[in-house]
């Protein structure tokens, strides 16, 4: 524990070791898309019936309160970011501002956060793509598309499209930044029709009562008539799980051509971007369809559209997240690859794995994840453990915020290519709004996340710090 402030120094890129050395390859359209690829998926596709089970038509309240805090993370991330355009997002940033030990628990939050992430949305694909074969007559037996919790044996397509993403980031970062930009247009669109249709069936009379749960998370009666954590804020604890991705964006930091520019547009553009689609999306769904009809169902969007008579706008909608889904996995994937290539080039994790292929692509630290995703979507449901994710993003989210604040104090006259707006005003909004919403997640998330830290610890302890030391050394 003796070095557990000791605070990382940000070597140049002509310093570095030539297999440390990322290949720079990314602009700021690559970065925007990368962003609404990560942020637009799963989130809107699932959790607005999640939301609105606890909300009511409020959802679209929740929604806002969640961007609201999402956004002043993501200010700050952009300030950070340029500020130290190094590889690693948040664990970068607070190895710098706060040492080693912290860094560590933000950088084992994002391995949580993303490997969950990546594995859920994995197994989510499964779902659609399963069905989607089905109906066309080459369906796959349930052994090998549930894992054994749910009577199976593993899930296979899971396992097949984290390959094959696997296989598309090892080929290159500017290839698959720019497929993933085209699906990106793909998912836009789909969505985009879901709001035209949609609208064509607005009720104003859906909206009232507007917030039948009221606004601070309790334990209520929910639509099944089952007790269940209710609310404005409730919806917003778990519809937070739609709006994070931009962190993503950060991991690129050494792979961006201009970081100086392009980081703070990546970051700022998609979260402005999707904060717009999301609150078009929710209004034009309540609208459509009174919320009890589509609460809790794990695929609100096409249901709407079938209930108001729309099938063949509903299929079309199940293809594109077919399509288009996989863009959320590239760029959590992504995120993840980079989370544990920069902690293992640290020496916090083994440094075998810190090394780029000819191309300047980390292809061990990739296999390597595709490995641990692959296990967790191949064998788990993850129902309720998937809220883990939105701990560790909100523990990312504190810590970027708060070494923006303590680098205004400690260094306010270092040069920042993009200043945050009122920075402790949007600085205390993302630290206060972040820890009220880990407040409002449920118990057990917050048991697990603190089991998950301690874990976390030890393996600091016995193997993390001795090795970083080490790496310091030579």
């Amino acid at each position: 524990m003796k070095n557990w402030n000791v605070r990382k120094v940000v070597v140049s890129r002509e310093d570095m070791p030539e297999h440390h050395r990322l290949a720079r390859s990314l602009s700021w359209p690559h970065l925007v898309a990368l962003g609404v690829g990560a942020i637009v998926g799963t989130g809107i596709l699932t959790l607005i019936g999640v939301g609105a089970a606890k909300a009511g038509p409020s959802v679209i309240l929740s929604f806002a309160i969640a961007g609201l805090i999402c956004a002043s993370a993501a200010l700050a991330y952009a300030e950070m970011a340029t500020m130290i355009p190094a590889s690693g997002s948040a664990y970068t940033y607070s190895y710098v501002v706060f040492g080693e030990l912290l860094a560590w628990v933000v950088g084992w939050s994002l391995i949580l956060e993303y490997s969950l992430v990546v594995s859920a949305v994995a197994v989510g694909w499964s779902g659609y793509a399963s069905g989607f074969l089905a109906s066309v007559g080459a369906g796959l037996p349930a052994a090998l598309t549930n894992g054994p919790e749910l009577g199976g044996v593993f899930n296979l397509p899971a396992v097949l499209i984290i390959a094959v993403v696997a296989a598309v980031l090892s080929a290159g970062t500017r290839e698959s930044a720019t497929l993933n930009a085209v699906l990106v247009v793909i998912k836009m669109l789909a969505l985009a029709l879901f709001i035209v249709v949609a609208l064509k069936s607005f009720d104003a009379s859906h909206f009232h009562p507007f917030m039948p749960n009221g606004f601070s998370s309790h334990i209520g009666v929910g639509v099944d008539g089952k007790p269940v954590e209710v609310g404005v804020m409730a919806a917003a604890a778990i519809i937070f799980f739609a709006f994070y991705g931009f962190d993503a964006i950060a991991t690129a930091a050494e792979e961006t051509k201009n970081p100086d520019r392009d980081l703070a547009i990546g970051i700022v553009g998609s979260m402005v971007a999707c904060v717009a689609i999301y609150m078009a999306v929710a209004a034009a769904a309540v609208g459509a369809l009174a919320y009890s009809r589509f609460a809790n169902s794990p695929e609100p969007l096409a249901l709407i559209l079938r209930e108001i008579g729309q099938g063949w706008a509903a299929r079309i909608l199940g293809l594109s997240a077919v399509v288009a889904l996989p863009t959320v996995i590239l760029a959590f994937f992504f995120g993840q690859s980079r989370i544990f290539f920069t902690m293992a080039r640290d020496g916090l994790l083994p440094q075998g794995l810190a090394r780029v292929s000819k191309r300047g692509t980390p292809v061990r630290i990739t296999i390597f994840t595709a490995i641990v995703v692959a296990i967790i979507a191949a064998l788990f449901p993850l129902n309720e453990i998937a809220a883990l994710a939105n701990a560790g993003t909100l523990t990312a989210f504190v810590a970027v915020c708060a070494a923006m604040l303590a680098m205004r104090r400690r260094e306010p006259d270092r040069p920042r290519k993009f200043t945050t707006p009122l920075p402790w005003l949007v600085g205390t909004v993302g630290i206060l709004g972040c820890a009220y919403l880990f407040w409002s997640l449920p118990v057990r998330t917050q048991t697990y996340f603190l089991g998950w830290n301690l874990f976390g610890l030890l393996v600091y302890l016995v193997y993390g710090a001795p090795r970083a030391e080490r790496a310091r050394a030579t």
